[in-house]
């Protein structure tokens, strides 16, 4: 009988800290100590906590080990799991109580408890290679009660009921989309998942596969049931390859077992699945860019209408879900519309999941209920700000999205309150930003990925987000007017009025919101000449106080030589050498040097 269970993270974060190592450690000294009969060990998929990686989790116990090296495995066997001591050192700190008497629930820890897993409920769970694992938490089971107890417009209605929306960014109802598909006719329809997640710091449909990846199988199978369809396409990129190796054996295993394929339960049903790699080009994250280039095409967008759900992939009837919408399927057919629709917001049902990155002391992956404020996940579920930092703002909705300020900390998320603030739900990157951001430079690095990601398919796109970014630049290197802002607000409206795809259409996005909550940093760069943060090169300089006592340091340190002076004399930075790298300011002990 097995008394201990050892589940090692085998997402992408952890995987970088060889926690495949660490795992076959496990493997090697549970087999030398002959606790084979006692004692499993299992990958899964990410527990969330990336900023702890690489983690191990041992139960019953439920000891939470975190950033775990290949070294510490034996102290973990021999100490725990032969002598049943559970090694407190390498324990996550907030699961130790106060009087040291023991271990906390993980669920009692300020980054769990406040948290609701439904499309991330079985990562960090099961093994994501094991399709019995899947099976034994009711895994294809709402697939053989839509196929055996429902009719096709049952299972669609009860998606509609269930206020579902699409977690790719736009939030459209997934009920009305399948319904759309369902009503075409057409003897060939297909069933797309769009898993080209490309938003700079956005990782939850990547945890989703590597974690889950028969609950996308899962549901897709229940939309082809429910429009018609006897065909599924999964676009992945191609950068994701966990992700993808563990969809192949996933695939491989339904089909053995009858959950894919021919006659599924012995239903007239048939359905499959084949996986398309995309090259990495963001565009093909729109629709009907994806299925362009599902097709062997040139990844750019179509001009709709027609929609997809009348001529989408191969000029057929078509929908196309993102991963983690699919990831909710399963459990709303199993445990009904009034269940899912209980959770969250008037119009926003359900939980949101976020990749939650940037300047917050708990990086990782976020499920929260919708409705939950900005607030609780950066502070209570985030653990704050850093080194004493103040919030400044956040990013949601990626390269696609706007800048929340802290003003609006306590706003209840959802896709209505983003959208009226400036900002956008998108797949779900949330990117938190201190006092020491320049928000015009972040509008900047937001507006030269789209410019890099943009298909050139259209003018206002193409050209528009490219003259967009020069006016940026001159922001940032002082040579700016008033004009120039006038002219940049302008343009903005411009590309999003005119621009083909959703990715012009929200490429201003980040510029619009930073102008709209932060124009006195816009203003002192083109005003003062000066960048209130100290990020825009071009706008700052250093100087050393008084404070200097001649240690030669910050001179020794230089890469360019440009600081001259005695020992135990004042030093001076000469201006024309120095490229402003900021090493003389960080290395510093008497705090001397000053930026301004």
């Amino acid at each position: 009988m097995i008394r201990n269970h050892v589940l090692v993270c085998g997402g992408t974060g952890c995987t970088s800290g060889n926690s495949k190592k660490i795992f076959e450690r496990f493997n090697a000294l549970i087999a030398e100590n002959n606790l084979t009969g006692d004692v499993q060990s299992v990958m899964t998929g990410c527990f969330g906590l990336c900023a702890l990686g690489p983690v191990v989790v041992v139960y019953p116990e439920g000891a939470f080990y975190s950033q775990v090296k290949e070294s510490d495995v034996d102290e973990i066997v021999s100490e725990h799991l032969i002598k049943g001591r559970i090694v407190k050192r390498l324990l996550y700190k907030d699961t130790i109580k106060e009087d040291g008497s023991g271990i906390s629930s993980l669920n009692e820890t300020g980054f769990y408890k406040k948290q609701m897993r439904l499309a991330l409920r079985n990562c960090g769970v099961i093994n994501p290679e094991n399709i019995e694992e899947y099976i034994a938490y009711d895994g294809y089971a709402a697939l053989a009660k839509a196929l055996t107890e429902m009719t096709p417009q049952q299972v669609i209605d009860v998606i509609k009921a269930s206020g579902l929306r699409g977690r790719g960014g736009a939030g459209f109802p997934t009920g009305n989309k399948w319904q759309f598909a369902k009503d075409v006719k057409g003897d060939t329809k297909y069933v797309c998942c769009n898993a080209d997640e490309g938003d700079p710091g956005a990782f939850m449909d990547r945890s989703v596969l590597e974690g889950d990846p028969h609950a996308v199988l899962e549901a897709m199978a229940i939309a082809g049931y429910a429009i018609g369809s006897n065909q599924g396409y999964i676009y992945v990129r191609a950068e994701y390859p966990i992700a993808v190796a563990r969809l192949n054996v996933a695939i491989a295993q339904a089909k053995e077992y009858g959950l894919l394929g021919e006659k599924i339960f012995g239903t007239d049903f048939s359905f499959d699945i084949e996986i398309r790699l995309g090259a990495g080009a963001f565009v093909c994250g729109e629709e009907t860019a994806l299925m362009t280039s599902i097709e062997g095409n040139r990844g750019e967008p179509r001009p709709r209408p027609p929609f997809p759900a009348v001529k989408g992939l191969f000029g057929k009837p078509t929908i196309l879900n993102n991963v983690e919408t699919y990831a909710n399927v399963a459990q709303i057919i199993l445990k009904g519309a009034e269940w899912f629709s209980a959770i969250g917001t008037e119009k926003s049902k359900g939980t949101k999941v976020f990749a939650l990155g940037g300047k917050i002391q708990n990086t990782g992956l976020v499920e929260v209920p919708m409705g939950t404020t900005l607030r609780t996940i950066i502070e209570d579920i985030g653990g704050g700000i850093p080194n004493g930092k103040k919030f400044k703002a956040a990013q949601t909705g990626g390269p696609s999205g706007g800048c929340i300020p802290s003003s609006h900390l306590d706003i209840a998320i959802d896709y209505e309150n983003l959208l009226a603030i400036g900002s956008m739900m998108g797949s779900g990157g949330l990117i938190v930003m201190d006092e020491d951001t320049c928000m015009v430079d972040i509008a900047k690095f937001f507006l030269e990925f789209t410019v890099e990601e943009s298909c050139g398919k259209c003018t206002p796109c193409r050209i528009g987000t490219k003259r967009l970014y020069e006016m940026l630049e001159k922001v940032t290197k002082g040579a700016a007017t008033q004009k120039t802002l006038d002219e940049m607000e302008k343009l903005c409206y411009y590309i999003k009025d005119n621009s083909l795809c959703g990715l012009g259409q929200t490429a201003p996005n980040p510029v619009l919101s930073t102008l709209r909550y932060f124009k006195d940093e816009y203003l002192a760069h083109v005003n003062e000449k000066r960048c209130p943060s100290g990020v825009c090169k071009s706008l700052v300089s250093f100087f050393i106080t008084d404070k200097c006592i001649g240690c030669t340091l910050c001179a020794r340190k230089c890469p360019v030589s440009a600081i001259s002076g005695k020992v135990k004399e004042k030093h001076v930075i000469d201006k024309e050498k120095c490229i402003k790298c900021g090493v003389c300011l960080e290395n510093c002990k008497f705090k001397a040097v000053e930026r301004k």
